[in-house]
C-alpha cells in the first residue's frame, strides 16, 4: 500500500511537471498512470477508458497531444484564476485524497484540450471523494475545485448550475478566510469575480447583482494587493465593472473604468497582449456610443492591429470590429468607405463563421441600412432579403430581428410605391407579433399604424381606419389615455375620417389629439401645431371661417415659437393663411401676409429666386384681383425677373383674378425602422 501511494505520488508530480511546460502527453499518460493505480487500490468502478486514454493509445509517447481541439477564454474576464494549477501530491497523503487529486489534475488537461464534458466527469468524480473524506484536505482546495467545476458549467452555457457552484466556493473561500491569511482573501475576490460574471451572462441579466460583486470583489483585491497596485485581477474587476456600466448604459463611467483598465493592463502584458486588445474594443464602443466617432475608430483600429497577430484574420472578433468601423463611416456619413468595410466584414465573416450565422445577418442588415438611407431603396430591399434569409436560417421563427426585417423590407416597398407588397411584409411582421407579444404590447400597435398608413396612402380609407382603431385600442390598453401614441393615432384617424367626408367625428378626433399634446408638450411645440392646423382645415371645409383663423393663427405663432419665425414651415403657413384671406375677399390681410413672406424670402442668406417668384406672382394676382393694375403689373415684372434667375420661362406666371385656396393635410410620414 505504502509503495503504491508513492508510486502514485511520484507518478502525479511528475504529470503535473509535464503540465506546467505544455507536455500534454507525458502529463496525460503520468496522469493515467496514477489514476490506474488509485482504482485498483480503491476496486471501484470507475471508467476504465476515456477520451484522454483512447488518445494516448493512438500515440508514440514521443508524440504530444493534438492541441487543435484546445477551447480557452482568449480573453480574461477571471474565470480562469485555477484552471492552471495542478496539485502536486506528498507521499504520506491518504488514499481518498490522492485520488481526488489525480481526479482533478486529469479534469484540468481534459478542460485543456477542449473536452469538457469529460473534464467535468472527472472534476465531479473527484468533488465526491472530497465530500467523502469529511477531513480538512490540505493537498486540494475545496474552492478550486468547485471554482473549475463552475468554470466548465458557464463555458457549456448552463449559467444556473454555475451559480450554484460558484455559491458553494464562495461559502468555502469565506470559510477558509476566517482562520487562514491574506491567500484565501484572494480566493474569495477570484470567487465574487466569478458570480459576477456569471450574473452579467445569465439571459436575463442582473447588471446591479453583477456590479456589487465586482465592487466587493476589487475592494478584497486592493485590501490585499495595495490600492494603487498593478495586478492582473486589478485590471480584470475594472474592465468588467466597465463592461457592466456599458450594458446599462452608462457610457461616460464605462469609459473612465475602461481607461484605468487598459493602462494597468498596458504596463503589466504590453500593448500586443490579447487582454489588451479587450479592453480597447470596449473603451471603443463605449466611446462609439458617446459619438466620439474619431477616438472609437483610433482604437478600433488598434485592435485590429492586434488581432491580426493575436487571432488571425479570419476571426469572430475581427469581423465584429469590421463591423464597428463600419458603423463609424456609415455614421459619419461616408457611404463609400462604410460600404467598403460592411463589404469585407461580410467577406471574412463568411469565412471566419460561415454564411448562416448571426454576425452575418448583422452584416447584411446594415448593408441594407445604408443602401436606404442613401436612397436605394431596390438595393436595400436585396440585401434585407439576404440577412433575412440567413436571420430564419438561424433564429426561431419567431425572433424579434425577422420583425425588424420584415418591416425594412416593408418601409422600402412603402416607399416606392409597392403597397401590396409593402403590406405583405408587414402583415408577416405584425403576425410574428400578435403570437409572441401580449395582445397590448405597442410594439404591436406601431406595426399597424404604419399599415394603417399604407392603406391610406393606397386609398383604402375604410381599411385604415379600421386598423387605427385597434392600434388605438391597443395603445390606450397599454398607455392609457393620456399618452402621445394615442395623440398620433388620433390625428391618424381624424385624417382618414377627413377622407371619409365625416368631418364632425374627424373634428373630434383632432380635438382630442390636440388636447393630449397640448397637456403633454405644452402649447408651443411643433406636434401641437400639426393638430392645430388640421382643427383649422376641418372648421374651413365646413365652412366655418370664424371658427378656422384663430387655429390657423395658432399655428403660425405655435411654429413660430418652436421653429422660429424664418422657417419653411412657418411660410408655408403664412402662405395658406394668406389665400384664405384671398378666399374671403380680405385682401389687406392677404396681401400683408405674402408680402411678410417675401421679405423673409428675399432677405434669405441663400435667396431661392423660384419662391420668391412665386410669391410675387400671388401678390400680383391680389392687386389684380383689388383693381390696382400698376402694383400687379409691378409685382409682376419682378416675378418675371426672378423666374429668368432661377432659370425659368416666363409662361410659368399665373395671371388670376381670383386664386382658390388649397387645402394641404398634414400626415406626417412615420419614422422608418431601417
Amino acid at each position: 500500500m505504502q509503495q503504491t501511494m508513492q508510486l502514485v505520488a511520484r507518478l502525479n508530480n511528475m504529470g503535473v511537471g509535464c503540465y506546467e511546460v505544455s507536455k500534454t502527453s507525458e502529463a496525460a499518460q503520468y496522469f493515467w498512470g496514477a489514476f490506474e493505480k488509485t482504482n485498483e487500490l480503491l476496486f471501484l468502478s470507475l471508467p476504465r477508458t476515456s477520451v484522454l486514454q483512447s488518445k494516448l493509445i493512438c500515440q508514440n509517447s514521443n508524440d504530444s497531444l493534438s492541441t487543435k481541439n484546445i477551447q480557452k477564454d482568449e480573453y480574461d474576464e477571471g474565470m480562469n484564476t485555477f484552471s492552471d494549477s495542478p496539485v502536486m501530491i506528498h507521499v504520506d497523503v491518504c488514499l481518498h485524497e490522492a485520488t481526488a487529486t489525480v481526479l482533478y489534475n486529469m479534469g484540468l488537461l481534459l478542460a485543456r484540450l477542449g473536452e469538457i464534458d469529460e473534464a467535468l466527469t472527472f472534476l465531479l468524480r473527484s468533488l465526491s471523494f472530497v465530500q467523502d473524506n469529511h477531513k480538512p484536505n490540505a493537498t486540494l482546495s475545496p474552492v478550486a475545485l468547485l471554482s473549475n467545476i463552475g468554470n466548465l458549467q458557464y463555458r457549456k452555457g448552463k449559467y444556473e448550475e454555475a451559480i450554484l457552484t460558484y455559491s458553494k466556493a464562495l461559502v468555502a473561500a469565506r470559510s477558509a478566510a476566517v482562520v487562514g491569511g491574506s491567500h484565501q482573501m484572494l480566493e474569495v475576490a477570484a470567487t465574487l469575480n466569478s458570480l459576477g460574471v456569471l450574473y452579467f451572462h445569465i439571459p436575463t441579466v442582473d447588471a446591479n447583482k453583477a456590479s456589487k460583486l465586482f465592487h466587493e470583489s476589487l475592494s478584497i483585491y486592493r485590501a490585499v494587493l495595495g490600492f494603487d497596485a498593478a495586478a492582473k485581477e486589478i485590471s480584470t474587476c475594472l474592465n468588467n465593472i466597465g463592461r457592466v456600466h456599458y450594458m446599462s448604459r452608462r457610457h461616460e463611467e464605462a469609459v473612465q473604468l475602461y481607461a484605468e483598465s487598459l493602462a494597468m493592463r498596458r504596463r503589466l502584458f504590453g500593448n500586443e497582449h490579447l487582454d489588451v486588445a479587450a479592453t480597447i474594443c470596449n473603451a471603443g464602443q463605449a466611446k462609439h456610443q458617446l459619438g466620439q466617432l474619431d477616438e472609437a475608430m483610433a482604437l478600433y483600429q488598434e485592435f485590429l492591429h492586434i488581432a491580426k497577430i493575436r487571432l488571425s484574420y479570419h476571426h469572430r472578433d475581427v469581423v465584429i470590429i469590421l463591423k464597428c468601423m463600419a458603423q463609424v463611416y456609415h455614421e459619419k456619413k461616408d457611404y463609400n468607405k462604410a460600404s467598403e468595410l460592411y463589404d469585407e466584414a461580410l467577406r471574412v465573416g463568411r469565412i471566419a463563421l460561415g454564411r448562416d450565422h448571426p454576425e452575418i445577418a448583422s452584416i447584411l442588415n446594415k448593408q441594407g441600412n445604408l443602401n436606404y438611407e442613401k436612397g436605394h431603396h431596390k438595393a436595400a430591399i436585396d440585401t434585407y432579403l439576404k440577412g433575412l434569409e440567413v436571420e430564419k436560417a438561424v433564429f426561431h421563427a419567431f425572433h424579434p430581428n425577422i420583425v425588424i426585417t420584415l418591416t425594412n423590407v416593408g418601409q422600402c416597398h412603402k416607399i416606392l410605391g409597392n403597397f401590396e407588397d409593402a403590406l405583405r411584409y408587414y402583415k408577416e411582421a405584425v403576425d410574428i407579433q400578435r403570437q409572441t407579444l401580449s395582445s397590448s404590447d405597442p410594439n404591436i400597435s406601431s406595426t399597424l399604424a404604419v399599415v394603417g398608413l399604407i392603406h391610406y396612402q393606397s386609398g383604402n380609407f375604410t381599411t385604415a381606419l379600421d386598423v387605427y382603431q385597434e392600434a388605438l385600442r391597443i395603445q390606450r390598453d397599454a398607455h392609457g389615455d393620456n399618452n402621445l401614441d394615442v395623440a398620433t393615432t388620433l390625428n391618424f384617424v381624424g385624417l382618414v375620417l377627413y377622407k371619409l367626408q365625416m368631418y364632425d367625428v374627424a373634428l373630434q378626433s383632432f380635438h382630442e389629439s390636440l388636447r393630449i399634446r397640448t397637456d403633454l408638450l405644452g402649447r408651443n411645440h411643433r406636434d401641437v401645431a400639426v393638430v392645430t392646423y388640421n382643427v383649422a382645415t376641418i372648421y374651413l371645409e365646413q365652412g366655418n371661417d370664424e371658427e378656422a383663423m384663430p387655429y390657423y393663427r395658432e399655428t403660425l405663432r405655435v411654429e413660430q415659437a418652436a421653429l422660429g419665425p424664418k422657417h419653411k414651415a412657418v411660410l408655408e403657413t403664412m402662405e395658406h393663411i394668406a389665400r384664405v384671406h384671398q378666399q374671403r375677399g380680405e385682401l389687406e390681410q392677404a396681401l400683408k401676409y405674402y408680402s411678410d413672406v417675401l421679405e423673409i424670402q428675399t432677405t434669405a442668406p441663400e435667396v431661392d429666386a423660384r419662391a420668391c417668384a412665386k410669391t410675387l406672382n400671388n401678390i400680383g394676382n391680389i392687386f389684380l384681383q383689388w383693381g390696382k393694375t400698376p402694383e400687379m403689373m409691378q409685382a409682376m415684372a419682378q416675378s418675371v425677373r426672378y423666374l429668368r434667375a432661377a432659370g425659368e420661362s416666363d409662361d410659368d406666371v399665373v395671371i388670376s383674378g381670383f386664386n382658390f385656396y388649397g387645402l394641404a393635410q398634414l400626415h406626417p410620414e412615420c419614422a422608418p425602422v431601417a
